[in-house]
């Protein structure tokens, strides 16, 4: 029996994979994009404001994105293994109870048998 829990039904985690996944392709596709309109504007000489300023701003879009993609799949990879040294409900419940240690019970005995000062003169 397998007593890891199962990361592969979880569907949040599979949102997160196709989600970064996604957000690193569209990235790419604007990055790759923007650079080869830039590169060609620039090699003709016809190259204007909008083609090499606006360009730069969606490249870095692009770049972010991908950015973006990279640390998710990496949060992805890091719960993975995380979840591989989780416990089991199953074991949560058969978990016993810790021992106790006889020093507490000895000095919790020793102080209640010792006689206590007393603090009102009136009692003497």
């Amino acid at each position: 029996m397998n007593t890891r829990p199962r990361l592969t039904r979880s569907i949040p985690f599979w949102v997160l994979v196709a989600g970064s996944l996604a957000s690193s392709a569209a990235g790419a596709v604007v990055l790759i994009d923007k650079l080869g309109t830039m590169e060609t504007a620039l090699n003709a000489g016809t190259a204007t404001g909008v083609e090499v300023y606006v360009g730069q701003v969606w490249a870095i879009l692009g770049a972010i994105l991908i950015g973006v993609g990279v640390i998710g799949l990496l949060l992805a990879f890091t719960l993975g293994a995380l979840r591989a040294f989780a416990t089991p409900r199953e074991q949560l419940d058969t978990v016993t109870d810790p021992v106790v240690d006889d020093v507490e019970t000895d000095s919790a005995d020793a102080s209640a048998t010792t006689e206590q000062p007393v603090l009102d003169g009136a009692s003497r």
